[in-house]
């Protein structure tokens, strides 16, 4: 194993070490079925798994630009008004788009996201139970790669490593990428170091999020940062 693979590893395993393996991507009710291991929404013996595969793909529509806590509001706010599915959440924009609008709000760009949501709630219908592939994914207006990789991580259990704006701001900091570095070149980067299984895919994500709330939100980023500091190259 070379360095930077090594590297990679080890700061993984040291994150790991910090945060814990944490159970990603939540979802409302997790708790009704029993967890299979680390795979988040696949449940053994539950009927709800379909349902928690959309509740997945629909929060990570309702996660772009904005935090968790708004995400969480939202669902809960669609929650009470329907029964949670794909052709439900249709009807209701369909029906009452300022009504829906309203629920979402707490995630922002509620125009826009109403769409969006509508576009992935039908894509979701066509596919009939089958896995996407990313292309597919991609085609739907409103999905691009860091959107389409959370759903097929999370919600199909498919390897695709999710790259998100803390991703980029630790490793530039410890010398691994580039300020400039693209999504894709960080993707492929992560999938050709990091030799993890899914469920360490999933852990990684949360850890680097939990990592980057703590050292990496504001400007200059990582020079408070202790804990990864025999890693930079």
């Amino acid at each position: 194993m070379d360095k930077i693979k090594k590297n990679i590893m080890g700061i993984y395993h040291s994150l790991v070490k910090l945060y814990g393996r944490e159970m990603w991507w939540p979802v409302i009710g997790s708790d009704t079925c029993n967890m299979d291991d680390y795979n988040f929404y696949y449940y053994k013996n539950c009927d709800k798994k379909d349902l928690y595969r959309f509740e997945i793909i629909m929060g990570t529509i309702l996660t772009q630009n904005t935090n968790w806590n708004g995400v969480v509001k939202a669902l809960n706010n669609l929650m009470r008004f329907t029964d949670f599915n794909p052709y439900n959440i249709i009807k209701f924009i369909d029906d009452d788009p300022d009504l829906f609008k309203a629920q979402i709000k707490p995630t922002g760009y509620f125009n826009q996201k109403t769409t969006y949501l509508k576009n992935i709630a039908e894509f979701y219908i066509s596919l009939e139970g089958e896995i996407p592939t990313r292309k597919e994914v991609l085609s739907v207006k409103g999905v691009g790669n860091e959107t389409a990789d959370s759903i097929l991580l999370y919600a199909y259990d498919q390897k695709e490593f999710v790259v998100d704006a803390y991703t980029k701001r630790i490793f530039s900091y410890l010398g691994y990428l580039k300020n400039n570095s693209t999504y894709m070149q960080i993707k492929n980067f992560f999938e050709d170091n990091f030799n993890g299984d899914i469920k360490d895919y999933k852990t990684y994500h949360g850890v680097i999020v939990d990592h980057g709330k703590q050292y990496y939100r504001h400007k200059p980023y990582g020079v408070k940062d202790l804990i990864l500091v025999n890693f930079k190259i």
